[in-house]
């Protein structure tokens, strides 16, 4: 018995020191992780929900405008065929792959409504306008969206590589592995040209 209560501050203190350590940071992280990529997810599900209604809205008043229409619906059915697994965050190649067709559909939009400025009939349509201004709040959502998983990532994925968190990773979560981020696509990256040279 009096081992027992010699033994019970020195309990005490070794169950505070672990747990204000960090030894639940990886865990907690990972769920963070999570949480905020189903976020991206149900944002780009949002964006693909308003594409069809899109879609046919355009085609009432810009139906030869076929390319545009038909390329707006093959990017959208190569992001809903892909399966988005919880294991697509550590896997580099399905998760590139996910970006590209996504960058795929935000690229055909983008022609779509470039397209759309020949055809001020469209411009002024009530439910083009309201579509409109979905599919722009639903990008920005996008945008937010992706900015707070990349910041959770970055979160995780040092304390994957810092000590503490290197050591419990170690001995405790082995299972735990880097997670992917988001890369700026190719077209971000260009150069913008300006030209302030006068031609007469």
């Amino acid at each position: 018995m009096f081992q027992l209560n010699r033994l019970a501050p020195l309990l005490i203190v070794t169950t505070l020191l672990l747990s204000s350590c960090g030894i639940n940071n990886i865990p907690r992280f990972d769920e963070a992780v999570n949480a905020k990529w189903s976020d991206v997810q149900n944002q780009y599900k949002r964006r693909a929900d308003l594409i069809p209604n899109l879609i046919e809205t355009v085609k009432g008043f810009a139906a030869q405008e076929k390319d545009v229409l038909l390329e707006v619906v093959e990017a959208r059915s190569k992001v809903s065929q892909m399966n988005v697994s919880p294991e697509i965050l550590t896997d580099p190649a399905a998760f590139e792959q996910f970006q590209q067709n996504q960058g795929a559909l935000s690229g055909a939009l983008s022609r779509l409504m470039v397209v759309v400025e020949k055809y001020p009939d469209l411009k002024s349509n009530q439910n083009f306008l309201k579509l409109q201004d979905q599919l722009e709040g639903t990008e920005n959502r996008i945008s937010v969206a992706r900015r707070d998983y990349i910041q959770a990532v970055q979160r995780y994925n040092t304390e994957l590589r810092t000590i503490p968190g290197r050591w419990w990773r170690r001995f405790m979560y082995a299972e735990a592995t880097r997670k992917e981020q988001f890369k700026a696509d190719a077209d971000e990256m260009e150069d913008i040209k300006v030209d302030f040279s006068k031609t007469e």
